[in-house]
């Protein structure tokens, strides 16, 4: 049985229901990656269309089987066009998620735990921050709709370290940027060790003071110093959580610490207060 091939025109006009509907008719089996967006839609039918028109081979080549063929070639063009090299994501914690493109990170989202700020969700790319929003699907779907545009920002990505000082530099710098602080023997935030960070035979690894676990390898110094910063969040979140919340409702606000007071505001007798 055979179906109508869609062109990239005909599929931009339709709408997400009806590439729906037409991925069911024409029994598309090619992965769908984001099930909201109709490009990825589009995206899917494409490359199936493309995958069924390679097995057909023309009989002669007279003037239809050559319209074919060059129908066959813009199909293929148009699913390479848009569908780039599937993201790959990394979780580092519930906080902290890196995307890679094969093995290359092209990006990384994470947490902004300061006081009264309503977009907490960061997209950061070269440490630097490029954009904000208030979930991480709205952070999830600006990377990948910016990776398949090509409009992300470049990885600057490190050449191989050769001896220990540019190894300590390239830490000293990725700590100063998570407002970390590198000390002799590791690395640590108010006083608190997280963990050590070090690179061996061109290879970054991690040890995290908050756990049992010997040495992590990790794709990037990065990925390295971004880990003990996601260890320490962690740590103080829980330890937050196990305080009496009577007891941080008679402590006085001025001696409430950032997260007693994120974590206050979020209680169930605090929006009963406020509700009333």
């Amino acid at each position: 049985m055979t179906y109508p091939t869609y062109s990239h025109q005909q599929l931009r006009l339709k709408s997400l229901d009806q590439l729906k509907q037409i991925y069911n008719e024409i029994g598309c089996t090619a992965y769908v990656m984001d099930k909201r967006c109709k490009d990825a839609w589009m995206n899917a039918i494409a490359r199936y269309q493309a995958s069924i028109l390679e097995k057909v081979a023309p009989a002669a080549p007279n003037e239809q089987t050559l319209a074919q063929a060059e129908l066959d070639h813009h199909i293929t063009a148009q699913a390479q066009a848009l569908a780039p090299e599937e993201l790959r994501t990394v979780e580092i914690s519930f906080y902290d998620h890196e995307y890679y493109c094969g093995d290359k990170l092209i990006a990384a989202i994470t947490h902004d735990h300061a006081d009264f700020v309503t977009q907490r969700w960061v997209v950061m790319v070269n440490g630097a921050e490029i954009h904000r929003a208030a979930t991480p699907m709205l952070c999830d779907r600006y990377i990948l709709i910016h990776h398949k545009d090509g409009s992300l920002p470049v990885v600057q990505i490190a050449t191989n370290t050769t001896t220990g000082n540019e190894v300590m530099s390239q830490i000293f710098n990725a700590c100063e940027q998570h407002g970390l602080e590198l000390l002799d023997d590791g690395i640590y935030r108010n006083d608190e060790k997280l963990g050590e960070v070090g690179c061996t035979d061109g290879l970054w690894w991690v040890i995290r003071a908050s756990s049992v676990e010997q040495k992590v390898a990790c794709e990037s110094v990065e990925s390295a110093v971004r880990r003990c910063g996601a260890a320490c969040r962690e740590t103080s979140l829980s330890v937050v959580k196990l305080l009496d919340w009577q007891e941080l409702l008679d402590k006085p606000f001025d001696q409430l610490s950032k997260q007693e007071w994120l974590l206050m505001m979020e209680s169930e007798p605090v929006r009963e207060l406020v509700a009333a």
